[in-house]
């Protein structure tokens, strides 16, 4: 299974878009929405500090390195969980591990393999620190209890040289049919990696032409 449209907004809804690398609230080095080393590169503890100079760059990389990700965390809640699910349920396990990389260990994963969805619904609030978290968990377990999705804008946050985001003001809020053109852009694909030989056959080139001027 795949996350839905409103699934991928509510989750990058719930992350924030920072388009410069930041500390989430455990000191972990993050990007964008919510990517961490964990996940994969980029590795944000490597990325240069503060805002960058091209914001909109910026966010397409954003949006690239989250679809990148979500392949892997989709891939984990379904390794994870072995009854079938409804596709609003899935969204709300994705955004859930997402957030927490607990899938596999987490309790509502154990009740609901063993059948019981009011109990896994309810499990969700067992992972509520910091006390911040605990309106997107509930708004999880309401995606996965009642199918309710939230909507709206998705901000876009700054940051300073120290990995420090300003919440008190978005600098940017992305429309949702904004957010999914950067979702669906061609943009997001990787570039084709040249092989190994490629510059030494340029320089050849380069070489050649100037020989015959």
């Amino acid at each position: 299974m795949h996350m839905t449209d409103r699934g991928l907004l509510a989750l990058a809804r719930h992350e924030g878009i920072v388009p410069g690398p930041y500390r989430d609230s455990t000191g972990t080095w993050t990007f964008g929405i919510g990517h961490t080393a964990a996940a994969g590169p980029p590795d944000p503890a490597t990325m240069p500090r503060g805002m960058p100079a091209d914001l909109d760059a910026a966010i397409r990389e954003a949006f690239r390195v989250f679809r990148a990700d979500l392949a892997r965390y989709e891939r984990d809640v379904a390794d994870a969980v072995t009854v079938p699910l409804a596709q609003h349920e899935f969204d709300a396990l994705v955004s859930f591990h997402y957030n927490t990389g607990g899938i596999a260990r987490a309790a509502l994963t154990c009740h609901l393999n063993a059948g019981n969805r009011v109990a896994a619904a309810n499990a969700f609030l067992n992972w509520r620190k910091p006390a911040s978290i605990i309106p997107r968990r509930e708004a999880e377990r309401d995606l996965f209890r009642e199918g309710s999705y939230t909507g709206g804008p998705i901000p876009v946050w700054s940051v300073d040289a120290q990995g420090r985001v300003d919440l008190s003001l978005p600098i940017r809020l992305l429309r949702e049919d904004e957010a999914l053109d950067l979702l669906r852009s061609p943009m997001l694909e990787p570039s084709p990696v040249p092989p190994p030989n490629w510059f030494a056959r340029l320089a050849s080139f380069f070489s050649t032409l100037i020989r015959r001027a």
